[in-house]
């Protein structure tokens, strides 16, 4: 018995086989390229400092020193540079979701003269490197006295939110019928209101693949809170691990105990909206 094109059926299912082993033994080597540098965090975490360079390398520290933990988490104020990254984070988060939805949505769904043009602008400044912008908006933001305050990090983020973002929502709408459009415009409704309560809520994996991309670059974000906070206690977290080194060396140790749990909220938050997010990843791409 043949199959479709032309090769024996045994033969055929070997080479299913052969393909799928390959697939899966790639993917697990790309899991075990990423995991195994979190791996080596936590261990180096746990270990004394004259242990973690030692030849050759330790994987299980002995002793295990649960104590590195509660000393990074005293010597630096942890906790208030945690507060200060929710803060700077979840307010982000929430400004790139709402702009960026709006701006998806007329790119999407409305049609006005040179729609198209615009939205291929758009892209094009997602190939702008940050470093051409950083000393404009500096100044921009110096001559507001926005420097030293969060305003600079959150405010820009309800103004438009990212190219990158309004291209996967922009994506994600294209996939949803028109004629819910038209339904909802024989019943009166307005373009806002079929944005908020009609697609948004078709939306939710293409919104929570936005809020997870969002909430692990605000989180990790360590440039630009460097250049407009100089207060000390408005650090947010990369701002506060950046402490443990100093002209003398780094204390790795802490620091890997810190960064571990600073990387918390972000895998707890991947691992609860992973199904979302999969969804999320998959729809934008199913449509130009």
């Amino acid at each position: 018995m043949r199959n479709t094109i032309g090769l024996p059926s045994n033969r055929y299912q070997l080479l299913n086989w052969t393909t799928r082993t390959l697939i899966h033994l790639l993917a697990l080597a790309g899991a075990a390229a990423f995991l195994v540098p979190f791996l080596w965090m936590i261990s180096t975490s746990l270990k004394p400092m004259e242990k973690i360079f030692q030849y050759p390398p330790q994987w299980m520290p002995d002793p295990i020193l649960w104590r590195n933990y509660i000393e990074a988490l005293t010597v630096m104020p942890f906790g208030l540079y945690f507060r200060n990254s929710i803060y700077v984070t979840v307010l982000s988060v929430v400004g790139q979701i709402l702009s960026s939805a709006v701006v998806a949505y007329g790119f999407a769904r409305l049609r006005f003269p040179g729609r198209n043009i615009l939205f291929i602008i758009l892209l094009a400044t997602m190939m702008l490197p940050w470093q051409v912008t950083m000393i404009p908006l500096f100044i921009l933001y110096r001559s507001l006295d926005w420097i030293n305050t969060y305003y600079p990090l959150i405010v820009p983020n309800f103004l438009g939110g990212s190219p990158f973002f309004i291209f996967l929502l922009r994506q994600f709408f294209l996939t949803l019928p028109l004629e819910l459009d038209e339904a909802a415009k024989l019943d009166g409704c307005g373009p806002f209101r079929i944005l908020w309560q009609i697609l948004l809520p078709l939306a939710i994996p293409g919104l929570t693949t936005v809020a997870i991309f969002s909430f692990l670059w605000n989180w990790n974000e360590f440039l630009w809170p460097l250049i407009v906070l100089n207060d000390v206690d408005k650090w947010t977290i990369p701002l506060g691990l950046n402490g443990f080194r100093d002209q003398y060396g780094t204390d790795w140790n802490h620091l890997m105990a810190a960064s571990f749990v600073a990387s918390l909220p972000v895998i707890i938050i991947f691992f609860i909206f992973q199904g979302y997010f999969i969804q999320g990843i998959a729809t934008t791409g199913a449509k130009g």
